[in-house]
């Protein structure tokens, strides 16, 4: 009987040994495993988007998360069916920037039948979409207030320089991003309306979609500076990739001067919005004259974290993410305008910038 139970008690010690820990039930994760996040992004072709899907790999790294980045080189379908394999692999926290607005609901619908969470930044997820469940987010900048700041770069300008507007006309040559996607709509809107607040009459000689494409940019404005040449006093794109297409067209069109005591060697100026690396090098060149901080770094850090502490089971409804509250005011701007969900959106701020600016001061190149 003695050696009979030893056998038993060795029995039961080794399949102790080989049993695992169950999973968690609200965190999701294992207890001997790490944390499994994945980072779907419409494309990374984009400077903003690279320095984005940077970040969160740095972010992963430092916290020992097990990442996987997709690139859905803007292909709708294909970034479906990057989230359904990645569910199917067991993956339930992401980050994502979306193709489109729309494919929020449908992702969401998805993620939540797995008990995850995900957060969304630069291109807006729908209302409806973070009413799925408590676990979605908005991580991004509210894209009316990144345009109202371009117009009050563009409006500071003239400002200084009032014989470049006679009449406070602003003859405006827009580059669009893609046509209908929210950051295009509300970039637009708050430049038109900023503009205007300060006392300008804006005419749009030209303006066209350049898909977010530096080289589109430049294909556009090459034909416009053939056909309206002397008819035009400033030049708005919508990201700075853009801009920068837009600056070197004017340069192979020898539009260009000696003097840059109003801050560009362009004979008119060029604006951006984003701040990334390339654009502020331009800048210290006089060449591109002004653009707005979208923060690539604060908005994949919010996302990130707030994902991070649910995976995690560190998450509280209004915690800070990335050092940025939830919000708890609503906005004009979808998703945030809806109290509903308020608490689940996260304003990160953009900031002007322009050679007097702090933000240029500190990461322009010397």
């Amino acid at each position: 009987m003695k050696k009979i139970s030893l056998i038993l008690v060795v029995l039961i010690a080794l399949s102790s040994i080989g049993c695992k820990p169950r999973e968690q039930q609200a965190g999701g994760t294992q207890t001997n495993e790490r944390v499994r996040i994945a980072l779907l992004m419409r494309n990374v072709d984009e400077q903003f988007l690279k320095d984005y899907s940077d970040n969160v790999r740095k972010l992963a790294a430092q916290r020992n998360v097990d990442l996987n980045v997709q690139d859905a080189r803007s292909d709708q379908q294909q970034q479906l069916t990057q989230l359904q394999t990645l569910l199917n692999q067991g993956y339930k926290y992401f980050v994502i920037v979306p193709c489109i607005s729309d494919l929020s609901d449908q992702f969401n619908q998805l993620i939540q039948n797995a008990g995850g969470a995900a957060s969304y930044s630069n291109t807006q997820p729908t209302v409806s979409s973070l009413k799925v469940g408590p676990n979605f987010f908005f991580a991004s900048s509210p894209e009316f207030v990144g345009g109202s700041y371009q117009g009050g770069l563009i409006a500071d300008y003239f400002d200084r320089n009032p014989a470049k507007a006679p009449g406070k006309a602003v003859n405006m040559l827009l580059i669009n991003g893609q046509m209908g996607h929210p950051a295009q709509v509300n970039r637009r809107a708050g430049l038109l309306a900023e503009l205007r607040n300060r006392g300008y009459t804006v005419n749009i000689i030209a303006e066209d979609a350049a898909d977010w494409a530096p080289d589109r940019a430049q294909e556009r404005v090459t034909a416009w500076i053939a056909a309206f040449r002397d008819r035009f006093n400033v030049i708005a794109a919508q990201n700075d990739g853009m801009a920068l297409g837009a600056v070197q067209a004017m340069i192979q069109a020898g539009m260009v001067k000696n003097d840059t005591s109003d801050g560009t060697r362009l004979t008119v100026p060029v604006l951006g919005i984003d701040a990334t690396g390339d654009a502020l090098a331009s800048m210290s060149r006089n060449e591109l004259y002004a653009t707005v901080l979208q923060d690539a770094v604060g908005q994949s850090t919010t996302a990130f974290e707030v994902v991070h502490q649910i995976a995690t089971r560190s998450f509280n409804l209004g915690n800070p993410a990335g050092g940025i509250p939830a919000a708890t005011q609503v906005i004009d701007e979808a998703p945030a305008n809806d109290p509903a969900i308020i608490r689940q959106c996260y304003l990160v701020p953009f900031v002007p910038v322009d050679k007097n600016s702090d933000y240029y001061k500190a990461n322009a190149p010397r």
